[in-house]
C-alpha cells in the first residue's frame, strides 16, 4: 500500500510537472491561431497544429503506459495528395498549378481546422494545466488541507484533517487512472471521426476484395487456358486422329481411344480440383467443420481438429475460413517443417475463432510474404484480424477472430454484474452530490446566503464547509465518471463501442 501510495504521488507530480510544461506549447499555438485567423498567416497553422497533436499523442502515449488506459488516435484520414491533369497542370477549385505545392497546402489546411480532432486537442490543452493539474495534486492538496485543519487541535477538525488525510492516500494509486479518464474524453475518437474511419477501412476492403476477385478470375481462366482447354483440345484432336485411322489402322485407333480415355480422366481430375479450389463441394453439403476435417485428412502433416460452432455461418465467410485453414496448413508443411498441427475452430459470442497450432521451428512473419499477407488480405473484407505468435525455435501459433460470424448467437458480457448494478446506482444518485450538495452549495457560500435549507455542508462549523462541498462535487463528479466508464465497457462489450 505503501509503495502504491508513493508510485501514485510520484506520477502525480511528473503529470503535473507535464501540465506545466504544455503552457508553453498552449502559448505557441495560441500565437499561432491568432496569426491564422486575426491575420490570414495560414501558412503558420499546419505546423501550429501538428506541434500540439505531438503533445496530445505523448497524453495518450502516458495514459496507455501508466493507467493502461488505451485511447486510439481520434483523426480523420489524411486527404489523397493532389492528381495532376493530362497536361500536367495541378487544378484546385478554378484555379491551375505548375506544381502539388499550393493545392497540396490547401488540402491539408482544410483537413486541419474541419476535423473536429482539432478543436478537442486545443481544448485539452487549455485545460490540461488546471484539471490535469488538480487530478495530479489531489493527493498532496487532500492531504495538506487535512494537515493544516488537524493543526488548529480542534476536536471536529481533527477528524476532518485524519479523513483527509486517509482520503488522500487512497486517491494517490488511482491518480493516473484518473488522469487518463480524463485526458480520453477530449482525446478520443467521436463518433464522426470513427465513422470517417470505418467509411475510408471498408472502401480500401472493398477495393482489396474486387481485386482479390480479379485476380481469382484471371487464376481460373489461366487454369481453364492451360490445363482443362489445353486436354480438351488435345483429346478433340487424338478422337479425330482415331476417326481418320479406324479403317485402314484399328490397332492404332484403339490404342488413340485409350490415350482419349485417359486425357479425360485427367481432365475430370484437374476440373474437381479446380472446382475444390472455388468452393469445395464437401464445405457447401456439409458445413465448415466437416470440411476443415476433410481438409485435415488431406493433409500430409499429422492433424487434430476440434469444432465448436453453434450454427453454420454465411457462405462467404465460411468460405474465408476454410481457405486461411488450407493456407496455414500448407505454411505449416512447406515453410516451419512441422509434424504435427492442431485446429481448433471455435466461437467467442458472434465472432468465429480458428486457431491453428504447429510444432514447427517458427520464424513466421507476414511481411516476408509466406501467404500470410494474403490471408490478410482475405481476411480484410469481413473485418476479420489474423495474431500471429511464432518464436524462432517454435511453435508457431496462428489466431484468426472473424467478428459477426453468428449474428443470431449474443456475445458474452465481460463486464461483471456488480459493475452493472453500481453504475445504475451512480447514474441514478449522481446528481444529488453534484448539483444540490455541491454547486448549489458553492454558490450560497460564495454570494454568502444566510439560508442553510437542506445543504448539509452549511452545517458544519465553517472551516468543515469549503471541504464537504468540493468533496461532494467530487463524488458527484466520480459517479458520472464511474458510470460513464462502465457503459462504454458495455459498449465495447457487445461490440457497439470502439476505441
Amino acid at each position: 500500500m505503501i509503495l502504491r501510495t508513493l508510485t501514485g504521488v510520484t506520477k502525480g507530480l511528473a503529470l503535473f510537472a507535464l501540465a506545466l510544461w504544455h503552457l508553453w506549447t498552449l502559448a505557441v499555438a495560441v500565437v499561432a491561431f491568432t496569426l491564422t485567423f486575426g491575420l490570414g498567416m495560414v501558412f503558420v497553422f499546419p505546423a501550429s497544429v501538428r506541434m500540439v497533436r505531438g503533445r496530445t499523442a505523448e497524453a495518450r502515449k502516458i495514459a496507455a503506459a501508466w493507467s493502461g488506459v488505451e485511447i486510439a488516435a481520434p483523426y480523420r484520414p489524411v486527404p489523397p495528395p493532389p492528381v495532376p491533369q493530362a497536361d500536367g497542370w495541378y487544378r484546385e477549385g478554378r484555379q491551375l498549378y505548375r506544381t502539388s505545392m499550393v493545392p497540396h497546402f490547401n488540402r491539408t489546411l482544410d483537413w486541419m481546422i474541419k476535423d473536429p480532432a482539432t478543436w478537442r486537442d486545443f481544448t485539452w490543452l487549455v485545460a490540461e494545466p488546471v484539471v490535469g493539474g488538480l487530478i495530479a495534486l489531489s493527493p498532496l492538496l487532500l492531504a495538506g488541507y487535512g494537515v493544516l485543519l488537524a493543526w488548529a487541535w480542534q476536536p471536529l477538525q481533527v477528524l476532518a484533517g485524519l479523513v483527509l488525510v486517509v482520503a488522500g492516500v487512497l486517491v494517490a494509486p488511482r491518480v493516473p487512472w484518473l488522469h487518463g479518464r480524463w485526458t480520453r474524453s477530449l482525446l478520443a475518437p467521436t463518433r464522426r471521426s470513427l465513422l470517417a474511419n470505418e467509411v475510408r477501412h471498408l472502401t480500401e476492403t472493398r477495393t482489396q476484395a474486387v481485386d482479390a476477385q480479379a485476380a481469382e478470375l484471371r487464376r481460373i481462366e489461366r487454369d481453364l487456358h492451360d490445363g482443362a482447354q489445353a486436354r480438351l483440345v488435345a483429346i478433340g484432336m487424338m478422337l479425330g486422329a482415331a476417326e481418320e485411322i479406324v479403317e485402314s489402322d484399328p490397332q492404332a485407333a484403339k490404342a488413340l481411344i485409350v490415350k482419349v480415355r485417359e486425357a479425360s480422366a485427367s481432365s475430370l481430375v484437374e476440373l474437381r480440383r479446380l472446382v475444390r479450389g472455388i468452393h469445395p463441394p464437401v464445405l457447401a453439403e456439409r458445413g465448415l467443420g466437416d470440411a476443415i476435417r476433410a481438409l485435415a485428412l488431406d493433409s500430409p502433416l499429422k492433424a487434430e481438429v476440434s469444432v465448436d460452432l453453434p450454427a453454420r455461418a454465411e457462405a462467404p465467410v465460411e468460405s474465408a475460413a476454410y481457405f486461411v485453414v488450407s493456407e496455414l496448413l500448407a505454411n505449416a508443411g512447406r515453410h516451419s517443417g512441422a509434424g504435427a498441427v492442431t485446429i481448433d475452430v471455435s466461437h467467442r459470442g458472434p465472432a468465429l475463432r480458428l486457431t491453428v497450432t504447429d510444432d514447427g521451428h517458427g520464424g513466421a512473419d507476414p511481411s516476408r510474404g509466406s501467404g500470410l499477407s494474403g490471408i490478410e488480405r482475405r481476411l480484410a473484407a469481413f473485418d476479420g484480424v489474423l495474431a500471429l505468435n511464432s518464436p524462432a525455435g517454435g511453435p508457431t501459433t496462428a489466431v484468426v477472430e472473424i467478428p459477426r460470424a453468428f449474428p443470431g448467437v449474443a456475445r458474452e458480457s465481460t463486464v461483471p454484474r456488480w459493475k452493472i448494478r453500481l453504475m445504475s446506482v451512480c447514474y441514478g444518485l449522481f446528481w444529488l452530490p453534484l448539483f444540490p450538495q455541491g454547486l448549489v452549495t458553492m454558490g450560497f457560500k460564495i454570494f454568502g446566503a444566510e439560508d442553510r435549507s437542506w445543504f448539509l455542508a452549511l452545517y458544519l462549523p465553517e472551516p468543515l464547509q469549503w471541504p464537504t462541498t468540493v468533496a461532494m462535487v467530487a463524488l458527484g463528479g466520480g459517479m458520472l465518471l464511474y458510470g460513464a466508464s462502465v457503459s462504454r465497457q458495455i459498449k465495447d462489450a457487445e461490440g457497439g463501442g470502439c476505441g
